[in-house]
């Protein structure tokens, strides 16, 4: 990882299930796994990129065969504690070159990080060559321009150890002109002792118009669709671009 990135995804990874628990993924995963049903009902396999801490990886690996990749090894390990069962490779989702081809493609918020124009061009040809003909290339910001609100959060849990993790969310646009936004976290950490600390981290993410991400999606060789999902714990219109690989 660069040495900007956030740290939640570095020497912070080992709270990052304590800041948002796989079990909240139940019905995340579902949708997703509605979109698979209804693009690729005979899809067996999912390559997912950028899998994080693998929360949707350990609802959809009971229906498909998982095999997973990050570019922060911390956050692979973490996803290993949850998937075992899984597949990991270590891999820059702009670069990463695998042998085999997969039924679906799949990128979650992980996509977020793209910040330009070039990187999220990289990242959907990476998802299209490693999908199938036929299959289909998921993909699922948080937001575009077009639904894009600034807002706050909060959350957080205890393990059985005595350790907890709190934080406060912030996302903010500070220049609407350009392709990202910020989204800064506080975090108070709560270790085995009782010992508090209080971290901020703040996440560069990027902003792309609905059109955009249409663009560079046919521009991968995939046939787009853009669906509005609706999810109990997110904003009205929460987005997911579909690609069908050509065949």
């Amino acid at each position: 990882m660069a040495d900007n990135s956030p740290r939640l995804y570095g020497d912070l990874a080992g709270w990052y299930h304590l800041l948002t628990a796989p079990h909240e993924y139940v019905e995340e995963a579902g949708l997703y796994r509605g979109l698979i049903r209804e693009f690729a009902p005979e899809a067996r396999t999912i390559l997912e990129l950028g899998t994080g801490g693998g929360a949707n990886a350990s609802h959809l690996k009971t229906d498909y065969q998982m095999t997973l990749t990050d570019i922060s090894e911390p956050m692979l390990d973490m996803s290993r504690r949850i998937n075992p069962d899984c597949e990991h490779l270590s891999g820059d989702m702009r670069t990463i070159r695998l042998d085999g081809r997969f039924d679906v493609v799949m990128i979650h918020d992980a996509i977020d990080y793209m910040t330009t124009d070039a990187d999220l061009s990289a990242a959907i040809e990476t998802a299209a060559l490693h999908c199938i003909p036929g299959g289909i290339v998921l993909l699922f910001p948080d937001h575009t321009t077009e639904t894009f609100e600034p807002g706050t959060d909060q959350g957080g849990h205890d393990d059985d150890t005595g350790r907890g993790l709190r934080y406060v969310e912030w996302t903010w646009d500070p220049d609407p002109s350009d392709t990202t936004y910020l989204t800064d976290y506080a975090y108070l950490l709560r270790d085995e002792s009782g010992k508090v600390e209080a971290v901020h981290d703040r996440h560069t993410c990027g902003l792309f118009s609905s059109a955009t991400w249409i663009e560079l999606i046919e521009r991968a060789g995939l046939e787009p669709h853009h669906r509005l999902l609706d999810h109990s714990e997110a904003p009205p219109g929460l987005n997911a671009f579909v690609g069908r690989k050509r065949i």
